[in-house]
């Protein structure tokens, strides 16, 4: 299995910005995506790579999130910009290695915390 490792997290005003980045041991999987779990919320998901190359993104980050990757670094980029006190969460990233909508690989999570 790939192991996935998650970094870039930490404190940041809001209106500011983030990049997280998913490292994976061996090789990116074509279906990756990043959530996110706020304190007595469930988990959602924030951004994805679908089955045919395109980007998804939840209606909350619209517009402010990019999600990216680099195949050569074997590394996925969720950039945070315009950041709201509502995006503190942990972000994790995690492989959908069969594009069919199960996420059956994921990393441990960073931390994201927004403040006033």
């Amino acid at each position: 299995q790939v192991q996935l490792v998650e970094s870039g997290g930490g404190s940041v005003e809001a209106g500011g910005s983030l990049r997280l980045s998913c490292a994976a041991s061996t090789y990116l999987d074509h279906c990756m995506g990043w959530f996110r779990q706020a304190p007595g919320k469930e988990r959602e998901r924030v951004a994805a790579f679908k089955r045919d190359g395109r980007t998804l993104y939840t209606d909350s980050v619209k517009g402010r999130f990019t999600t990216s990757k680099d195949n050569a670094k074997n590394t996925l980029y969720l950039q945070m910009n315009n950041m709201k006190l509502e995006d503190t969460a942990m972000y994790y990233c995690a492989a959908d290695t069969y594009c069919s909508g199960d996420y059956s690989n994921w990393g441990q999570g960073t931390q994201v915390t927004v403040s006033s």
